[in-house]
């Protein structure tokens, strides 16, 4: 039987591929089209939290603050990290957790999604409800970030550049690190 050299085999087998990276670069549009090109489940961690939750990430943030929902989001993660191959998008503070970045680190594949700021701003625009955001200027905040976290994000083994192009440009970029990676 003939292996098809463009879908990656060791990290589905070495269990999920995990997206890390800032609010907007893509995470989820991102892994939704990355596990369907190949053929794995995807999950939003975020949309787990809210559902395990019982309300939205916004609202968790407002009624019980960024610490309880750190350690929600990483039971969840960890939960999700079962060892069955399947594509996770966490949200951008995820692996900025310690406990967090070890599980992901030890169990899946990560990958670093990055994007310039002026980009991640352009995007952050489209969509309401990210609690870092609220009422506060976004290019700040994610240069801010920026500063912060993208030295923690280095420490995923694959870094795919996002751009200002179609998401399936990102999707692209990973299937060719995947492939150099096994």
């Amino acid at each position: 039987m003939q292996r098809n050299s463009k879908i990656p085999v060791s990290p589905a087998r070495r269990g999920p591929i995990v997206l890390v990276g800032m609010m907007g670069v893509g995470k989820s549009t991102v892994g939704r089209r990355l596990a369907a090109r190949l053929g794995l489940h995807f999950v939003d961690a975020d949309e787990e939290i809210e559902k395990a939750a019982g309300m939205s990430v916004t609202e968790i943030f407002e009624r019980y603050g960024e610490p309880y929902f750190r350690d929600g989001e990483r039971r969840v993660i960890a939960r999700l990290l079962d060892g069955a191959p399947k594509v996770i998008a966490t949200g951008g503070g995820a692996f900025m957790q310690d406990d967090t970045r070890a599980l992901i680190l030890d169990q899946a594949t990560a990958i670093w999604l990055d994007a310039d700021i002026d980009i991640l701003v352009d995007r952050v625009s489209r969509r309401e409800g990210r609690p870092l955001l609220k009422n506060r200027d976004p290019r700040a905040v994610l240069t801010e970030l920026a500063a912060l976290r993208n030295p923690v994000y280095a420490l995923a083994p694959i870094h795919v550049k996002s751009i200002a192009a179609p998401h399936e440009t990102a999707v692209e970029r990973i299937m060719e690190q995947l492939t150099q990676w096994q």
